[in-house]
């Protein structure tokens, strides 16, 4: 709560001692660390729409912050903006949920199917293909948009 918790800007880190985000911060709430109506978990999920996201999708992290040994840019991942489908619908922000929601299905191929990433420029998918975290985590985000509950990790209800 203390090494990773950057006050002046409002949000959770990567990592101790980091200023670096992550997608996966998206997950504190899922995960039952803090309830996703926490400032602190409010602050870190407008910092990521902030800082890791394009056009309302969402980066796992920033290339230019995080040394990850691989060379160039990412696409934005598919899974990790719907983890922020999902963190917005914990937090009440129903409208943009649902917004972002109705966005990354529009970018499923003909037959419905999602890669890994998403290239913004070229508007296209790339990245594995097809790739099963994005489709279990559209499943997750269809469910709790449609019952009006949210997932979460350390229960066995939604």
């Amino acid at each position: 709560m203390t090494r990773t918790f950057d006050a002046g800007r409002n949000t959770f880190t990567r990592a101790y001692g980091s200023t670096a985000l992550d997608a996966s911060l998206l997950l504190i709430p899922r995960v039952g660390f803090l309830p996703a109506t926490d400032p602190r978990v409010l602050g870190t999920i407008a910092a990521i729409r902030r800082e890791l996201s394009d056009g309302g999708l969402v980066r796992r992290y920033s290339t230019d912050a995080t040394d990850d040994g691989l060379k160039g840019s990412e696409g934005l991942f598919i899974a990790c903006s719907f983890w922020l489908v999902d963190a917005l619908h914990a937090a009440g922000q129903q409208e943009d949920a649902a917004g972002l929601f109705e966005r990354l299905l529009g970018l499923r191929n003909d037959v419905g199917l999602l890669s890994e990433e998403w290239d913004p420029a070229a508007r296209r998918q790339l990245g594995n293909f097809p790739q099963a975290f994005s489709h279990f985590a559209l499943i997750v985000s269809a469910v709790q948009l449609h019952s009006g509950r949210t997932a979460r990790s350390d229960s066995m209800s939604m």
